[in-house]
């Protein structure tokens, strides 16, 4: 960090006996003893450092056997085993969490949305079959407040605890100026590593498989400016309004705060017991625009909605809003966080695994010949 000092003209400049000094950052004069600091201009250092000090134990729960080192280093280290792959495929992915994050801020509660930015990203990685290896967070905020940053970099560790993946590093950025003392952005980028044989894509999916839904745990993180404008906006609701519907007296705000749920273990584990060709993550664009990207272009998936019930918080907002079907599907998972296509021979068996574990599933469709489309069948069952 440089400390910028101003110069003061007492010494004279021009003419015999005028002594002339290279100005340095660091020099000073008697006359100006105010210097200007970055904690001036908004950005304090000792804050920063106080919320990794605050964040190290939780990050250090994530840490597995191949991280390298410690934090604080200029670069985390991982070292991948080789050894256990014959031809080992590294896989990426970026995103963030949108404006959900706004709700957060509304309510002062920081502690679930790191959970949220790891499952977009983590579920990511396991679509294509890779095991998330480890995640880099950042964190842009108006002002650094190392309590509120250590709580939303708690939730990032449990995310990554959830998904077992390392959390490796990151960055934690002040932008006064740019954002407001109360606001902050967080994103995050995964890694993770596949067997390339074992690549999950569309080109396994066959005529004749089955589609198998896992439920979500809600809206999960996508829809949110949409949700925003017709129940806080249009519908002039309260975020700690109790919804009657939601059951155990919770209010919009918590139900909209519900962390989105993490696949990525089960997924795995599914892998390993059954003969999956695709997974789908249920994201922006809803299930015809996320099941759309794993199917080939001979193959159609047909998706009955009537095969489950969407949670009371996509009827509340359809209602309030008047948003017809198309953009509710479109916009919104409807109750599915994740698909899986796996061979009809094993659908019982991957549906009794999953249920072993706890992930409410069920056979939403099949898979028939076509042209690589998504058909949308039936009605889900109201009230």
């Amino acid at each position: 960090m440089t400390h910028v000092t101003e110069r003061s003209s007492s010494a004279g400049t021009n003419g015999a006996g005028s002594s002339r000094q290279p100005w340095s950052a660091g020099s000073s004069r008697s006359g100006r003893k105010r210097t200007v600091t970055y904690a001036d201009a908004g950005v304090s250092i000792h804050a920063g450092e106080r919320a990794v000090e605050l964040l190290k134990s939780k990050v250090h729960r994530t840490l597995r056997p191949e991280v390298m080192g410690d934090l604080g280093g200029f670069a985390g280290l991982f070292r991948l085993d080789v050894k256990k792959y014959k031809n080992p495929i590294l896989a990426s992915s970026t995103d963030g969490v949108g404006t959900k994050l706004v709700i957060a801020q509304q309510l002062d509660i920081h502690d679930t949305v790191g959970i949220d930015l790891v499952a977009m990203v983590v579920d990511d990685l396991v679509a294509c079959g890779a095991e998330p290896l480890f995640l880099l967070d950042y964190i842009a905020c108006g002002e650094v407040v190392p309590d509120k940053v250590a709580e939303i970099g708690a939730g990032i560790a449990d995310g990554c605890r959830y998904a077992g993946c390392a959390l490796l590093g990151g960055e934690t950025a002040e932008h006064p100026g740019v954002l407001r003392p109360d606001e902050y952005d967080v994103s995050a980028t995964g890694v993770g590593v596949v067997e390339e044989s074992e690549i999950l894509s569309r080109d396994r999916v066959e005529v004749g498989d089955v589609v198998i839904a896992m439920g979500s745990s809600g809206l999960h993180s996508n829809g949110f400016s949409l949700v925003r404008h017709v129940l806080l906006g249009a519908g002039r609701m309260r975020l700690d309004t109790v919804v009657e519907d939601f059951g155990r007296q919770r209010t919009l705000g918590e139900e909209l705060l519900t962390p989105t749920k993490i696949y990525a273990r089960d997924c795995l584990k599914l892998i390993e017991e059954c003969e999956v060709r695709a997974l789908a993550h249920v994201t922006g664009g809803g299930i015809p625009g996320n099941l759309v990207r794993i199917l080939p272009e001979h193959v159609d998936a047909v998706v009955n909605r009537s095969t489950w019930k969407p949670q009371p918080i996509f009827e509340l907002v359809q209602a309030k809003g008047r948003i017809d079907d198309p953009e509710m599907e479109s916009t919104f998972n409807m109750g599915v966080g994740m698909f899986a296509i796996v061979s009809a021979t094993d659908a019982d068996r991957a549906l009794a695994f999953l249920a072993g574990r706890g992930i409410a599933a069920w056979q939403a469709g099949e898979v028939i010949e076509g042209t690589g489309m998504v058909q949308m069948i039936g009605q889900h069952t109201r009230g």
